[in-house]
């Protein structure tokens, strides 16, 4: 329960269907941390729900997993994606476990997905939800194993159906804004980063030939495609192309295009392994359009993406998740 309208009304549906719920929201952040603490929100709940209510401190292992990654990418010049990286780690992860270990059945989220078990495949699957919410893009990490144990009961609401039927049962959270898409960020993530490793040597931002347009700000400031804020004056609309670690550098360029990418730590869903190249739909980011591809298996978890039309803004770091209709199949990160 992270004290938002979504997981408290999962937490009243389940115990209208009959479940025995607690509650249980994650401390995320150390107490020196100025980030947002929804604690508070998500007590009130559990108390005019009847239901018990946990905490799970599990501020160490989102420092370092989390905010330490976070910071790691932007540091090496990849844009990262953390919302994936915690369900993996953290919220089906070590939440998850300690569930299972204190004895509790299942775990439930508010997510917009749908679980189903399928019995030719003898596996549990995702689908994609029929809401305009769905988010189903940042669950392709989880195994069989955790998807046996996952309730996600919101499905196929639209939010606005979420919030009347929390209204009408007299949840307070209700009306409460969502969540912004990283919770530990309460502004800008160059400022979060600088707060924590101080600021970083300035680098030359160059054309495609190699010639020197000027000095960028650090590169963690900058993200494939950026195009505003780039402070350099150019005869065209200019982009971030391509962004170099090793040598601080920052090319900018036309609109960067890839029409093949290679993904590493993939996870499949509806199979262990991909044995032979098969045909899906791919996304490159949360909010985007899906282009016909085909994937081919490389070694070691890593995959080989054939779109079947070059795709504009493609970030290293970002992840990229695989359909077939409204089945995830599977996903894995850009290199």
């Amino acid at each position: 329960m992270s004290g938002g309208v979504d997981s408290s009304l999962t937490a009243a549906m389940l115990l209208e269907q009959g479940y025995d719920v607690t509650g249980v929201t994650f401390r995320l952040f150390s107490p020196h941390e100025n980030a947002p603490n929804h604690l508070a929100d998500a007590k009130s709940v559990a108390k005019i729900l009847g239901i018990k209510h946990l905490v799970f401190d599990f501020s160490d292992i989102f420092e370092c997993e989390i905010i330490s990654y976070f910071i790691n990418e932007y540091m090496n010049g990849r844009t990262p994606n953390p919302c994936v990286v915690c369900n993996k780690k953290i919220k089906f992860g070590a939440a998850l476990d300690r569930a299972v270990d204190l004895g509790f059945d299942y775990f439930a989220t508010g997510h917009y997905a749908r679980t189903v078990y399928d019995e030719k495949l003898k596996r549990f699957l995702i689908k994609k939800s029929l809401s305009k919410k769905d988010q189903t893009y940042c669950l392709y990490t989880l195994n069989q194993k955790q998807l046996s144990r996952i309730i996600f009961p919101l499905a196929d609401f639209e939010k606005t159906k979420t919030r009347e039927m929390a209204k009408r049962i007299g949840l307070p959270v209700h009306n409460k804004p969502d969540s912004q898409d990283i919770c530990f960020i309460s502004g800008n993530h160059a400022d979060f980063i600088e707060k924590r490793m101080g600021e970083a040597g300035k680098g030359n931002f160059i054309d495609e030939k190699g010639e020197i347009l000027g000095v960028h700000s650090g590169i963690y400031r900058y993200t494939i495609g950026q195009r505003r804020g780039l402070g350099i004056s150019a005869e065209k609309r200019s982009y971030v192309s391509e962004i170099n670690s090793e040598n601080n550098s920052i090319k900018i360029g036309s609109v960067p295009e890839r029409k093949t990418i290679i993904a590493t730590n993939a996870n499949f869903i509806p199979f262990d392994n991909l044995d032979s190249p098969i045909h899906v739909s791919a996304r490159v980011r949360y909010s985007c359009n899906e282009i016909p591809s085909i994937i081919t298996p490389l070694e070691n978890k890593t995959v080989l993406v054939d779109f079947k039309h070059s795709v504009k803004f493609v970030a290293p770091g970002q992840s990229v998740v695989f359909y077939k209709e409204n089945t995830l199949v599977g996903g894995g990160i850009i290199l």
